[in-house]
């Protein structure tokens, strides 16, 4: 629709009729309509909603038949969003109108200030309305409405951005130059120079479009050993996508340089054995540990103060766990254990063991108290459960490739001469939190709460530097909220759809907050476990078994996906970790049953 300010040529035109001398208005370009489908008649054609929180409804509209209804749910305040094409230094009027609490309608990337207008309550139509001037390079913005996290639905409809119209968007040209580089026996790595225009590159593997990044590289991972594959890549923008490049052959090794720590089975179960306190699931002692499990993690090994970095281990005294076994007993049932197969770590940290290596002497006395802890009960290996504040970045680790906080590169240093003195059999196992790893593909080192808070992605520097001495990554996808996934979209714990989100990152590789040309490389499948609460009662996000074999299904063989749709098949993933045996033994085994009765075939 053309709005070409009627009334200044109304006035000119009654002014002259009238036999005045009429001013001659300074002649301006006409304003063009830019919001595409501004009144939903279209339904959420050209318009993205955060966490599917959009729908197109018949009633009530404030014009035409449809307007928007969005509904804000948990961490997520139901933003629904879309890029506009504009010309820079130019002026621009945002106006709609809506209905609900805690309204907003605004503009942002606009290269001079962000403008947002918005009513506390409006129970019926209100009119929002804003403008803003684009900065001297800016050629598009986004426009977007939104509501509060925790309120009610609201509406939008009528969405109007008027203003001078920017150049068409061209499709970008297809990629040249790609190339495919280093490879292990199950993942392939790509890369390929930046094209202008681009937001985006689509990677197709043997003719199949396999991923969708923002970078310039790609890990193909979830490979077949010894086998060749073709790839192409393409460049996308909001006008289209480019044809396929030509296409580029990798071929994965024959072998043998994964699994450090080697002789798991190729599908595993992980556990936490309460060893060394009592709480409402009852102590379990090792010799009753069930065959099920392949690899048990002692809870927990626990500093003497925070910043000691000594570590010190003992089994839960007799007047809290009655039934606990002696020191004797319990290192012949971790001997027979091993003799089984299994594995026996020390678990270090926990909810309540806080531990910052901030010194080189700190660093040393970890060195040394674990390897007691080793030695004395012959174990296998070391789980790091590092949470709260043990790792945290600082001012200038803005590449998680080269940490320069002390507590970060202490722990690393302190891990590999733990792995230089045991060899190639120690197992090297770690349980962050999806704030430490996942949250780092929005915020790295800033707080989503508006402050900085420098641990959101603080692991990420850690599993880099050790993912050729790691044995397995379980993160904990629990007790965490909403997380993003690689779709922009929330997914909430307790079903399918999250794990398989938060998984599918570790799998694929992620940008990294505050650098997107930094991708977190992908994990391999066999490096990687999901990490659940055993029981309702082990944690917030409780799975159930029909969640988590749905879970595993579309992650393995690509069935039962729900709305995340995963950059892969993995058939080789590693299996489930659980906190803990103990809330499971509570819960009568429901959670290694339902491992044990799983079919990877």
């Amino acid at each position: 629709m053309d709005r070409t300010r009627p009334l200044t040529l109304l006035l000119a035109g009654v002014l002259a009729a009238g036999g005045l001398v009429a001013l001659t208005p300074v002649a301006q370009a006409a304003d063009t309509e830019l919001a595409r489908n501004g009144g939903f008649e279209s339904g959420l054609d050209g318009w993205s909603c955060t966490a599917g929180s959009g729908a197109a409804v018949a009633t009530p509209v404030h014009g035409g038949t449809k307007a928007l209804q969005a509904t804000p749910a948990g961490s997520d305040n139901a933003k629904c969003s879309q890029t506009v094409t504009v010309k820079p230094n130019s002026t621009y009027a945002l106006s709609g109108w809506v209905r609900g609490s805690y309204v907003y309608l605004g503009a942002s990337g606009t290269g001079t200030t962000d403008v947002s207008a918005w009513t506390q309550s409006a129970p019926d139509w209100q009119r929002l309305a804003t403008t803003f001037t684009t900065g001297a390079s800016t050629t598009s913005v986004t426009i977007y409405t939104h509501g509060w996290y925790g309120t009610g639905a609201y509406l939008a409809d009528d969405l109007s951005l008027l203003g001078p119209g920017g150049d068409p968007v061209q499709i970008p040209a297809t990629p040249a130059g790609l190339t495919a580089g280093s490879a292990t026996s199950s993942s392939i790595t790509l890369s390929w120079p930046a094209v202008s225009g681009a937001t985006s590159y689509k990677l197709y593997r043997d003719g199949v479009l396999v991923a969708t990044v923002t970078g310039t590289s790609y890990t193909a991972t979830g490979l077949a050993a010894s086998t060749s594959y073709s790839f192409q890549v393409s460049a996308a923008n909001s006008a289209g996508e480019s044809a396929k490049s030509t296409a580029v052959t990798g071929t994965t090794t024959s072998g043998g340089g994964g699994n450090p720590g080697g002789s798991l089975p190729a599908h595993a179960l992980v556990g936490y054995l309460h060893a060394s306190f009592a709480n409402g699931s009852g102590y379990t002692r090792m010799a009753d540990v069930p065959d099920s499990w392949d690899v048990i993690n002692l809870a927990f090994g626990e500093p003497t103060s925070v910043t000691s970095g000594d570590i010190r281990f003992s089994l839960c005294p007799a007047t809290e766990c009655p039934n606990v076994e002696s020191p004797a007993d319990f290192k012949t049932a971790i001997k027979a254990k091993q003799a089984a197969g299994k594995k026996v770590l020390i678990s270090i940290g926990g909810q309540n063991g806080q531990v910052q290596l901030s010194t080189t002497a700190a660093r040393d006395t970890f060195v040394s108290s674990v390897s007691k802890i080793i030695d004395e009960y012959g174990l296998d290996g070391l789980d790091i459960d590092f949470e709260g504040h043990s790792l945290s970045l600082q001012t200038g680790d803005t590449d998680f490739r080269n940490p320069t906080s002390p507590v970060i590169v202490n722990l690393i240093s302190a891990v590999k001469t733990l792995k230089a003195k045991y060899g190639a059999k120690f197992v090297l196992t770690m349980a962050p939190e999806t704030f430490f790893v996942q949250l780092g593909y929005q915020y790295y080192g800033s707080g989503p709460w508006g402050g900085q808070d420098p641990r959101a992605g603080a692991y990420l520097p850690v599993i880099h530097a050790l993912r050729d001495d790691l044995t397995l990554l379980h993160v904990q996808d629990y007790n965490s909220g909403s997380i993003m996934g690689l779709d922009n979209q929330y997914h909430s714990m307790g079903g399918a759809d999250f794990h398989i989100a938060m998984t599918d990152m570790l799998l694929t590789g992620f940008p990294v907050a505050g650098n997107t040309a930094r991708v977190f490389p992908a994990l391999r499948p066999d490096q990687v476990a999901i990490g659940l609460p055993a029981s309702t009662q082990a944690g917030n996000g409780h799975t159930t078994p029909a969640e988590v074999n749905k879970a595993l299904n579309c992650l393995t063989r690509k069935t039962d996906c729900g709305t995340y749709q995963t950059h892969g098949t993995w058939p080789a993933l590693r299996g489930l970790m659980t906190w803990s045996i103990n809330w499971d033994r509570y819960n009568q085994w429901e959670f290694s049953r339902n491992f044990d009765a799983y079919n990877w075939s």
